[in-house]
C-alpha cells in the first residue's frame, strides 16, 4: 500500500496487509475495524469481490467510507461511497486500485493509475512511491497534504516495508528522502532475521 492524505498519521489507521493474503485499505471515514475484518476474510478464502461484499453489509455507514482490496491471486475491489467528498472515486486494474477523495478531480486518481502501471518491473515500493508523487503531482487533496507511507509485505510475517511520514508539509517528498535511505538497507533487515551473522551493507 502507498498512502497519502491531507490528515496525520495516515498509514496508522488505513492500511491492512498480511503476507501470502493480500491487502486492504479504509479510508476516508476511516473505521480501521473494518480493514481488520477484511484480512480475517480473505485469508478464510474469500476472493476480494466477496470480502468487499460481507464488509460493506456489516457497516451501517458504508456510503461514508472508501475500501479497497486486493486479493493474494492480484484480484482487486473497491467501493467509494455516496457520502464521500467530490472528488471521490477509483480505478480497479490487475494487482492494484488507485482510490481518493476530497481530491482536485478524476484526473488525480487516473494519474496514479498510469505511473503504477506504466513502471512495471520495477520494485513494488518504488512502484507505490511513483504513484502517490503522481497523484501529489496532478494535485491530490484540496487542502494537500500532511502524511503518507509505504507498507509491503513479502513472505515473513513482518514487513519487508514500513515508511511513514506523519506530519510534514511535504509528506510525499519527505517519505521518498526516507525511501531512498532505507532502500540500501531492505534486503538486510529481512536476512538479518534469519541469520544475524551476514554483513552489514557499508
Amino acid at each position: 500500500v502507498g498512502i497519502t492524505t491531507r490528515q496525520v498519521a495516515v498509514t496508522s489507521r488505513c492500511p491492512f496487509v498480511k503476507a501470502n493474503i493480500g491487502a486492504v485499505v479504509t479510508q476516508a471515514s476511516t473505521d480501521p475495524r473494518l480493514g481488520h475484518l477484511a484480512i480475517n476474510l480473505l485469508q478464510s478464502g474469500f476472493s476480494a469481490h466477496k470480502t468487499l461484499q460481507e464488509v460493506s453489509s456489516s457497516d451501517p455507514y458504508i456510503e461514508h467510507r472508501q475500501l479497497s482490496i486486493v486479493d493474494r491471486d492480484g484480484n482487486s475491489a473497491a467501493r467509494t461511497g455516496n457520502q464521500n467528498r467530490d472528488w471521490a472515486g477509483h480505478i480497479t486494474g490487475d494487482n492494484f486500485v488507485t482510490m481518493g477523495n476530497v481530491l482536485l478531480g478524476s484526473h488525480v486518481v487516473e494519474a496514479m493509475a498510469e505511473a503504477f502501471e506504466q513502471s512495471m518491473g520495477e520494485l513494488l515500493e518504488e512502484r507505490l512511491l511513483r504513484s502517490i508523487e503522481a497523484g501529489r503531482d496532478a494535485g491530490g487533496q484540496h487542502g494537500g497534504q500532511l502524511s503518507a507511507g509505504i507498507v509491503v509485505y513479502d513472505r515473513e510475517v513482518f514487513p519487508r516495508t514500513d515508511l511513514r511520514v506523519d506530519l510534514h508539509q511535504e509528506p510525499v517528498g519527505e517519505l521518498r528522502k526516507v525511501y531512498t535511505a532505507y532502500l540500501p538497507m531492505m534486503d538486510y533487515f529481512t536476512l538479518r532475521a534469519v541469520n544475524p551473522t551476514i554483513p552489514r551493507p557499508e
